[in-house]
């Protein structure tokens, strides 16, 4: 199996910060897997996002996309990644078609490709004459789901997704998880993805690490974790592990 992302000793200090966001992370993600980074607030996940995004300039380490340096071929990488954020971006008064198509032609998608790829991607997700209407009026599990394809829509080889089921009620969220489940098995897109929803990365991730203080802590296939800590569930795990409850 190869591995898509290889970072090894990564490591970010903020200016005036006495601590380090992130100390020392080394971990490998394999091509087409999903794989959970889990953690409580100020953990370190943000600034993880951040660096493989390449928006903030690491203290020390490296990270290597496809065997590509991150420090070396930016903009080459940049290509290879899509980015789900947990804020809705998204403009209200235009429709989810007119969002996606402006999105499509800053990844440089542009003519007949644009237009059959923003017909798919609405048709999979279920959208029918609903995406000529104004995003401002679509309900939030809508609204996540034109964000959603917006990071797919060049299809990457690598899909990062920042709480993508945030907000959304139970129905959505499984149609979400869904797709994207397809998505990962069909393309043989790599996922990493954060989450607040512990069943929920307990079922969508072949593996998950869990960070605290800017510190990679365990790292392994969700059951297998759970089982060797006795615990009984991930939620459970991780409260052994941060002495925190999630959120």
């Amino acid at each position: 199996m190869s591995v898509s992302i290889s970072i090894q000793n990564l490591s970010k200090q903020y200016p005036k910060s006495a601590s380090l966001a992130l100390d020392r992370v080394s971990l490998d993600v394999n091509e087409g897997e999903v794989f959970g980074l889990l953690g409580p607030n100020g953990a370190g996940k943000t600034t993880f996002f951040s660096s493989l995004c390449g928006l903030i300039h690491p203290t020390g380490g490296e990270i290597r996309i496809h065997g590509l340096s991150i420090h070396t071929h930016l903009s080459q990488i940049k290509q290879m990644i899509g980015v789900v954020p947990q804020e809705i971006a998204l403009y209200p008064t235009l429709s989810g078609e007119e969002n996606l198509r402006f999105i499509g032609r800053m990844y440089g998608l542009s003519g007949k490709n644009l237009t059959i790829r923003v017909d798919e991607c609405l048709d999979a997700f279920g959208f029918d004459t609903n995406r000529k209407s104004a995003v401002k009026k679509y309900s939030g599990g809508m609204k996540r789901k034109i964000n959603l394809i917006g990071g797919i829509l060049h299809q990457p080889k690598i899909l990062l997704l920042d709480e993508p089921t945030v907000g959304v009620d139970v129905h959505a969220r499984r149609g979400i998880l869904e797709m994207l489940k397809k998505i990962n098995r069909d393309e043989k897109m790599t996922i990493i993805y954060t989450s607040h929803h512990m069943e929920e990365a307990e079922q969508f991730c072949d593996r998950v690490a869990i960070i605290d203080q800017g510190q990679i802590i365990q790292t392994g296939q969700p059951a297998a974790l759970v089982q060797e800590s006795n615990a009984q569930n991930l939620e459970d795990l991780f409260v052994q592990l941060t002495g925190k409850a999630i959120g």
